[in-house]
């Protein structure tokens, strides 16, 4: 087994400290890892900007190999990256003022190099998906992130609240609202899709009462 292949095994934590030591495959690893996770995910909440995505990610990581040293080990090493992240978005926002959503028609990603018709399944996804990220940007940054990273990214809510730098509680109350008002917005777009919403809502509620 070579010594690339070794850092497989490590956890993001160990790469974290072997970075802070200078080694370049840690680092490597750490960007194999995160850099399309993270590009998802600034493309999703800098108003679908593949372009601006890539370039945050490429800041993310420049800052990180840097300023190794800023990163507490006592925290987990993907909350705290995302915390970073989160932060970049706000400082975005604020930049640019209003939130703007530049998603329009069919998503770019979807595959028609077959020259066929889509499906109408396919078709009504997409038109659901693209009123869910028009819902998102109406609502504050707050609701929205929490959104992003329960749903989207499958975090905890403990981990939501570490990044958010607040308590699980703020966390449930901020997914309880979202969650409510976009099944609401959504319902009459797709019914079947709209009761996920819903599901999920109940289930918040659930967790919110344990």
């Amino acid at each position: 087994m070579t010594q690339r292949e070794n850092y497989t095994e490590l956890t993001d934590e160990l790469l974290m400290a072997k970075v802070a030591d200078g080694e370049s495959a840690a680092f490597s690893e750490l960007y194999d890892r995160y850099s399309a996770p993270l590009i998802n995910y600034f493309y999703r909440m800098l108003w679908r900007d593949r372009e601006k995505a890539e370039d945050f990610m490429q800041e993310l990581f420049t800052k990180l190999i840097h300023k190794p040293h800023l990163y507490n080990p006592e925290r987990k090493f993907k909350t705290w990256l995302y915390s970073i992240a989160n932060n970049m978005c706000k400082n975005e926002y604020r930049r640019m003022e209003v939130r703007k959503n530049t998603s329009n028609g069919l998503d770019e990603r979807v595959d028609i190099s077959d020259g066929n018709v889509l499906s109408d399944k396919v078709v009504d996804r997409q038109i659901f998906n693209d009123k869910l990220n028009e819902e998102l940007a109406e609502l504050s940054d707050n609701h929205s992130t929490v959104f992003e990273l329960r749903y989207r990214e499958d975090m905890s809510i403990k981990e939501i609240a570490d990044i958010m730098e607040c308590s699980e509680g703020t966390i449930k109350s901020r997914l309880f609202y979202t969650i409510k008002k976009l099944s609401d917005k959504l319902q009459a777009y797709n019914p079947k899709m709209a009761v996920v919403a819903v599901v999920a809502f109940a289930d918040l509620i659930f967790e919110c009462f344990k």
